[in-house]
């Protein structure tokens, strides 16, 4: 089976998506509108949705952006992933609810704290996506004048990972007696202090809510850089990733999943997920109309200007915009990133125009133009492959789009058979066909009692 993911990056997943006529330009702050989508996601019975997130306005750098206002997206204020998902557990019942939350401006100890209280809350459809923030606005709100070292940010996700993970363990299942005659409260042997000292976090324990009902609640990550696919090797259940090609996404797939064995895990506790950016409509002809209008928005040079940051100090406006992709130098931001743009020009033969439009429109992801059959097509072409266990759905713009998909194509697949017609669980690791994580203190043989 195919598993879906649906990315609500409000107002648009284009950068001129919210400019459509049909867009709700209003959603990245409207509620209302983000509960009537994430309950269509779910009649639609996707995995999970999930939300992005940076501790920043994106842009505020630049002059022009702040004097005039406009900027080439729309995402500048919108609202924060971790109470967003907390609003939407109540009101769904089966879908899972992922947050971002980043290792680089965060403590183990608050990510591990709110993860675990939103898998109480969900009933056990939480999920964290771990980012290392690759915007370099967000060190100017914590005290730094410039953002931490790709590979020190890294290091620092590994630890933290496996701190928060070892927090979450800090409670067995049945540790709370809750005896009201004897008066005790918990049993000593089953509640467990981490004690975790190393080179970036010192971190006791335990985490002062008990264990979460997944055990741990799922981790996504989306880094695919080298230490990026390490990270993912080592910590991730779900993994979402750019490829534009089939042969791209296979080589990707066979890459990750040929780590995960050093770090004593089975390829199939991990799903590898590309995004794609699908336009769907009931023909090919009316769904390429929806992407027409949204690409009459942008020009050469603000498509150029939007791939800006992924040029470090290279200034490219001062390039011809009909001749090649200058060397880029490496940047500290989203090395992945900046490679899926190269290699987009250098397989296509684009030029710096050419690729800026490209890739700008859908951050470097595929956009996926047709009729339900020739999106199920593809779908089907890809995961048949082995070159996805599911895709990540990033949405042109908001609400009609995400109802085109759940009435249109996930009805084809269904009729396939590459997806479910009904949830398997209301657990979110167990609708994506994952095992409960043992408790690492519960595999010691003889548990030393916490000291309180």
């Amino acid at each position: 089976m195919i598993h879906l993911a649906a990315f609500l990056f409000t107002p648009s997943g284009m950068y001129d998506g919210w400019r459509h006529s049909a867009a709700q330009a209003s959603a990245d702050m409207d509620f209302d509108l983000i509960v009537d989508v994430t309950r269509a996601a779910e009649r639609g019975k996707f995995d999970a949705i999930f939300f992005a997130d940076t501790v920043a306005m994106v842009g505020n750098a630049n002059p022009e952006t702040m004097a005039t206002g406009q900027s080439r997206q729309a995402r500048l204020c919108y609202l924060e992933p971790a109470s967003l998902i907390t609003a939407l557990a109540p009101m769904t019942s089966n879908i899972g609810l992922i947050a971002t939350m980043t290792t680089t401006y965060n403590e183990p100890y608050h990510v591990a704290r709110r993860m675990a209280s939103i898998d109480h809350i969900s009933k056990g459809r939480a999920g964290w996506n771990l980012v290392t923030s690759q915007i370099e606005e967000e060190a100017w709100n914590f005290g730094l004048e410039q953002h931490v070292a790709h590979a020190d940010r890294y290091e620092r996700a590994a630890e933290f990972s496996e701190v928060v993970k070892g927090l979450w363990d800090s409670w067995e299942e049945d540790a709370h007696v809750r005896d009201k005659a004897t008066g005790q409260v918990f049993d000593p042997q089953k509640v467990h202090i981490l004690g975790h000292k190393g080179p970036h976090f010192s971190v006791r324990g335990p985490l002062n809510v008990a264990r979460p009902p997944q055990g741990h609640p799922i981790i996504a990550q989306a880094g695919s850089s080298e230490p990026g696919k390490e990270l993912a090797a080592r910590t991730a259940d779900l993994v979402f990733t750019a490829q534009r090609t089939v042969e791209e996404s296979r080589t990707f797939y066979q890459d990750l999943k040929g780590r995960m064995a050093m770090y004593g895990r089975d390829e199939s506790s991990l799903h590898i997920m590309p995004g794609v950016v699908p336009i769907a409509a009931e023909t090919d002809e009316e769904a390429q109309a929806i992407l027409d209008e949204i690409e009459s928005f942008m020009t050469v040079e603000q498509a150029i200007k939007a791939i800006q940051r992924h040029a470090g100090d290279l200034d490219l406006t001062k390039f011809d915009p009909e001749g090649p992709l200058p060397p880029l130098p490496p940047v500290n931001t989203a090395r992945g990133r900046q490679q899926v743009l190269i290699d987009m020009a250098e397989r296509d033969n684009l030029n710096l125009g050419q690729v800026a439009r490209r890739f700008a429109a859908s951050a470097g992801h595929r956009i996926l133009v047709g009729s339900p059959k020739t999106i199920a097509d593809s779908f089907e072409a890809w995961h048949m492959a082995g070159a996805a266990d599911g895709f990540v759905l990033i949405f042109p713009f908001f609400p009609t789009p995400v109802y085109n998909f759940v009435d249109l194509v996930v009805p084809e697949l269904q009729r396939r058979g590459l997806f479910r017609k009904e949830y398997e669980s209301a657990i979110l690791r167990e609708n994506l066909g994952f095992e409960r994580p043992a408790n690492r203190f519960h595999r010691q043989s003889e548990p030393a009692p916490v000291a309180l």
